[in-house]
């Protein structure tokens, strides 16, 4: 496997420190904006630019970056870098930031005030006419806990349009603005995007809609990123403008680099559920490889669809060089009872679905579609409660991500940061299933991962299950005479998943400080969030 942009080298010995460093240097315009020393096979490893040397403006810059190891090696590379003005510069209402570190979308509130923060977006494709134009709709929503709202075009009545995004921005709704069927025609882009651009809730643009299962031609996405960004404040060439370009691909292999190299946000919709994946319903042909369509490319009918897709995209993006320049979302599917599904997901397997995906790699879940039965959208609002939650863990650069192994096909995956851990547990079986987690082998595969020596050393030293109605239990369970946790199982219902958050000695930036029984204090609140049902606080008696 080739890397887009790589390069050959061979590794030079260690210095006497047990060491391999670049020198790294990266300037625009003959300009040195930073340098400094990057381990050898590290990532996401920060060296601060001086932005102050530089203007804001709309065209992008060319960024030089040179690499060298102390046996005289030397590489070179270039990018763009968008550095803007203030968008009011530019009647545009407001902007959005992306971390690629960890993929996060980072805005202002809603109504365009306050300080940029990441957000974890969650919502719906939404139906306009005759649901979204009752405007009561978009206060369920919110008291749900949706952030984002995603209407589906047409937009025939623009006065009806425009209620819903004045009561969006009213009550606090990020827009995430699609132009599925017109984003091939230039003078429609040109005059949706102006006209949506002085909304302070917009989010991001959609563009294409599955344009791999429709054959759109293969450059359709990039001239219409190009426009959109030379739109939004940005250039035609490469440069951002300031919201980033979505939009979702339905193929498992189609000209994959061909239409996301048209986005920042790519999207995938494997919908596996109450579908036939091996012979067509509708059309009554066979599915393989080759030939035949049955709703699910290239899938196997199983939960495992998901996060094949994904690993998939990730896959892609690094090969092509896009791991830090694209961020990967995802569509669960909230639908049924037509064409190929024959069915409605449970709300079980609605959160199963969302927990796959965010274990890997998704950083937005935006379900088609809206409406839905009352048990998804019950267990998705259930979800969207808990996100504010967890997503300081996911979307902090400086967690520690790391998959649990198991072979019960069930889905876990932590982020640690100072010591606190969350973790997100999901059943991928229909019926229930239990994994047993040895403790010194996750925390050396922490730091591992971390390619340092972590402070903590065990979580609390008292034996305490938690129940869920969502499912699932967690329980510590083995203990060597120093109180020192050796091992812990997950319970999972059929297709139950679990949120879990659980501290060391130290406090994390998440979750309050707490003592373990040897402390002070002669009580411990463990807050323990569901992903379906029920978020509740659990008051446990220590001795002191």
């Amino acid at each position: 496997m080739e890397l887009q942009g790589s390069q050959p080298f061979i590794p030079p010995p260690p210095d006497e420190n047990g060491r391999t460093d670049l020198s790294v240097t990266v300037s625009v315009d003959g300009q040195v904006l930073t340098s400094g020393s990057v381990p050898l096979e590290s990532t996401r490893y920060e060296l601060p630019l001086l932005l102050s040397k530089l203007q804001p403006r709309r065209e992008a810059y060319t960024l030089e970056c040179s690499a060298s190891l102390r046996d005289g090696q030397t590489f070179n590379a270039t990018g763009k870098l968008t550095y803007l003005p203030d968008p009011s510069t530019a009647q545009i209402a407001s902007a959005s930031k992306m971390d690629l570190r960890t993929g996060a979308i980072l805005a202002k509130g809603p109504n365009g005030e306050g300080e940029f923060a990441p957000i974890f977006p969650i919502g719906f494709y939404t139906q306009f006419d005759n649901y979204l134009t009752n405007l009561t709709v978009l206060s369920e929503l919110k008291e749900q806990g949706f952030n984002v709202v995603h209407p589906i075009p047409p937009f025939s009545n623009l006065t009806a349009l425009d209620a819903v995004l004045d009561e969006m921005e009213r009550i606090g709704l990020y827009l995430m603005y699609d132009m599925r069927w017109t984003y091939m025609n230039n003078s429609r882009v040109t005059e949706e995007v102006n006209r949506i651009k002085t909304r302070p809730n917009l989010l991001l643009w959609y563009t294409a809609d599955e344009p791999d299962g429709t054959s759109d031609p293969l450059n359709a996405t990039v001239r219409s990123y190009q426009l959109i960004n030379s739109l939004d404040g940005g250039d035609s060439t490469g440069g951002a403008g300031y919201h980033p370009v979505s939009l979702v691909l339905n193929c498992q292999d189609y000209e994959f680099s061909a239409y996301a190299s048209g986005a920042d946000i790519v999207m995938q919709d494997v919908y596996p559920l109450g579908n036939n994946v091996t012979f067509s319903s509708e059309w009554g042909t066979e599915c393989t490889p080759n030939y035949g369509d049955c709703g699910c490319d290239n899938c196997k009918g199983s939960f495992r669809d998901i996060s094949d897709r994904l690993d998939e995209f990730s896959e892609r993006m690094l090969i092509n060089g896009w791991e830090r320049t694209k961020a990967i979302w995802t569509v669960p599917q909230g639908f049924g009872n037509s064409s190929y599904w024959k069915r409605y997901p449970t709300g079980r397997e609605f959160i199963v679905q969302s927990v796959l995906a965010i274990n890997h790699g998704a950083r937005g879940v935006i379900s088609w579609t809206d409406p839905t039965t009352p048990e998804i959208k019950a267990s998705a609002s259930s979800l969207a409660l808990t996100l504010p939650r967890i997503a300081p863990y996911i979307l902090n650069p400086k967690s520690i991500f790391y998959r649990i192994p198991n072979d019960k096909n069930v889905d876990i995956s932590t982020w640690t940061v100072n010591g606190s851990t969350l973790l997100l547990a999901t059943n991928l079986n229909y019926q229930e299933s239990e994994v047993s987690v040895d403790a010194a082998q996750f925390l050396e595969a922490l730091r591992n991962t971390a390619q340092t020596n972590l402070t903590f050393e065990h979580y609390f030293s008292t034996d305490i299950i938690w129940t869920l109605e969502s499912g699932g239990s967690f329980s510590w369970v083995a203990y060597d005479g120093g109180s020192r946790l050796l091992e812990a199982i997950i319970r999972l219902e059929a297709t139950g998943s679990g949120v879990f958050i659980f501290n060391s000695d130290s406090s994390s930036p998440a979750v309050a400080n707490t003592n373990d029984a040897h402390g002070a204090s002669p009580s411990v609140a463990l807050v323990l969030r569901a992903v379906l049902f029920l978020i509740f606080t659990l008051s446990i008696s220590l001795a002191a």
